[in-house]
């Protein structure tokens, strides 16, 4: 029986495989590669398909430095160098014969575990690939490492007792984000040319932002809820820029032969945007108020874009505690109880505590802390009956309409600008108190509408200080949340020490609208400017810069 056993075998087991398929790995960092991984997925297309390289050329740059950032940040999970070898050999003898890329990459798996962090999950791989992944093999992709993830998918860490700690980058002090951290990592330090991840409350935005529904197939992919439909996770493409998620996009998105064209804008584009997620209680107020840095993102990435001829409005989100008080209570509707089954002898990487700890603190914080906005949305997190389930879904959708009807009705937006969340990065461990800065990515889970992030800048701290505005403010939201990320003796928020860390942007849109905002997306790059030191070959170059 498990809670007599240890899990110990299993994890030294899984590791010791990692370390044998990583050990002749040449982990080249002399720049001899450079050009390799310097250059976005179109520019490898374009040179394979012009003779310049090859498919094993390529793949071995990548291999090397993937293992080179895993001996930095621990992102490597599951590692398929043989067949990924194999894969590109074939790649190169197909173009050699016919002069014809597979596809227009020619970058659940067969074979190999989905573990998710558990380690009764070990040991048991799978027999047939994921949607995603066939679709990226009929487009000449070449998949050669998985990457690591937090404990039951729920956290925007990056941590499971299988596989352990990813860190960020950028410093090692700061965690990566989650859930699809490992790959954020990778991508950041150029191990890979894309990815994919997952997103069901922000682990696709979290992550791509601290390191850099439906349109994709989520067949054959695994998680700790199966069934769950409440707030429906997404597969979703990440990348080192705009245009390689558009490559991976026409790969991905909907029905093969489909024709979905990325639009392109000549005329003037109208953006909503907001700093903070505001609370509407006796009077307004912010969930969490956005840190100065990320502040100033929004407010820099307005500013470029209204030079450049675009109009910009500020907003104030509706009622927008209920998206997020809506999904703590759906996501814990049986009391978490099916997401914790599978620890089996594994400690927890997150704290769950019970429901009567989580009432008794809700009355806590709000009697004699004073603060009603984190106790109403800790008091939701409670087990469910299936009547009460019925009710917060329909309490869900009928929110969806009035958002529509208030923000893209009213205004005629064709995108919103926002932080992805009220801190740029979050140091190791900050997510067990603090989980709750999720909100300003979990809204628009809750709406299930696109919305991609892009880097803007820095944490300056001769910018990004706190001032009286965080004191005594205008628009302060959770007194416990915000004591411990702007006050205390060790704050969370802390400009020095984050120095030089990025900073992002979420861009959003109307459920459908995935090809446009890959499009605006392109175009608040181009009005940010393409040197502010971002993309391909932005880490070696930071770290450079450091030295």
């Amino acid at each position: 029986m498990w809670p007599f056993s240890s899990n110990a075998s299993i994890v030294n087991q899984k590791r010791e495989e990692r370390a044998r398929a990583l050990a002749d790995v040449s982990q080249d960092n002399s720049g001899t590669q450079s050009a390799f991984l310097k250059a976005t997925v179109s520019e490898i297309v374009a040179r394979i398909e012009k003779g310049e390289w090859t498919a094993i050329q390529v793949l071995e740059a990548y291999i090397a430095r993937a293992a080179y950032a895993h001996t930095k940040t621990n992102c490597l999970t599951e590692v398929m160098l043989g067949p990924a070898r194999q894969r590109a050999a074939e790649l190169d003898a197909e173009f050699a014969a016919t002069k014809r890329l597979k596809g227009p990459l020619h970058v659940e798996i067969t074979g190999y575990d989905t573990s998710v962090g558990f380690s009764q999950w070990a040991n048991n791989p799978a027999t047939k690939n994921a949607d995603i992944v066939n679709h990226l093999l009929d487009a000449g992709a070449i998949i050669y490492v998985k990457t690591n993830i937090p404990q039951t998918m729920f956290a925007f860490e990056c941590s499971n007792p299988v596989w352990g700690r990813t860190t960020n980058p950028y410093n090692e002090n700061y965690t990566c984000g989650g859930s699809s951290g490992g790959e954020a990592a990778l991508l950041a330090m150029d191990g890979s040319a894309a990815g994919v991840g997952t997103d069901i409350g922000g682990s696709l935005r979290i992550p791509t932002a601290y390191s850099a529904s439906g349109r994709i197939s989520y067949v054959g992919a695994k998680g700790p809820v199966p069934g769950f439909e409440g707030i429906k996770s997404v597969a979703g493409p990440m990348g080192r820029s705009v245009k390689d998620l558009e490559v991976i996009s026409r790969v991905t998105f909907g029905a093969p032969g489909t024709d979905y064209a990325i639009p392109r804008f000549l005329s003037k584009l109208k953006f909503g945007y907001y700093t903070s997620v505001l609370y509407l209680l006796w009077f307004l107020y912010n969930y969490i108020k956005a840190s100065p840095a990320c502040k100033r993102a929004v407010l820099e990435t307005v500013e470029a874009l209204r030079d450049a001829g675009h109009e910009c409005v500020e907003f104030e989100l509706p009622e927008s505690h209920i998206p997020f008080n809506l999904f703590a209570a759906i996501t814990s509707s049986d009391g978490y109880k099916t997401m914790l089954s599978h620890l089996g002898p594994d400690p927890k990487s997150q704290p769950f505590t019970s429901a009567f700890v989580r009432t008794l603190a809700a009355w806590i914080m709000e009697r004699f802390l004073g603060d009603k906005i984190f106790a109403d949305t800790v008091r939701v997190t409670k087990a469910k009956g299936i009547a009460d389930y019925y009710k917060l879904v329909d309490q869900r959708d009928a929110y969806k309409t009035r958002f529509y009807e208030t923000v893209w009705a009213k205004y005629e937006f064709d995108s919103i600008i926002a932080p992805v969340q009220a801190l740029p990065q979050l140091p190791h461990g900050g997510c067990d108190n603090f989980s709750a800065l999720a909100e300003a990515t979990i809204i628009y889970n809750v709406l299930d509408m696109p919305a991609g992030c892009l880097p803007v800048t820095r944490v300056d701290p001769t910018q990004d200080q706190l001032t009286e505005e965080w004191v005594k403010g205008p628009g302060l939201g959770s007194p416990m949340l915000e004591g411990g990320i702007y006050r205390g003796k060790k704050p969370l928020y802390d400009p020095e020490e984050a120095k030089g860390m990025p900073v992002n942007i979420q861009i959003v849109g109307k459920k459908w609208e995935e090809e446009k905002i890959l499009a605006i997306m392109d175009v608040v790059d181009e009005a940010l400017g393409k040197d502010r030191g971002f993309g391909p070959g932005a880490w070696d170059a930071y770290m450079n810069s450091k030295a």
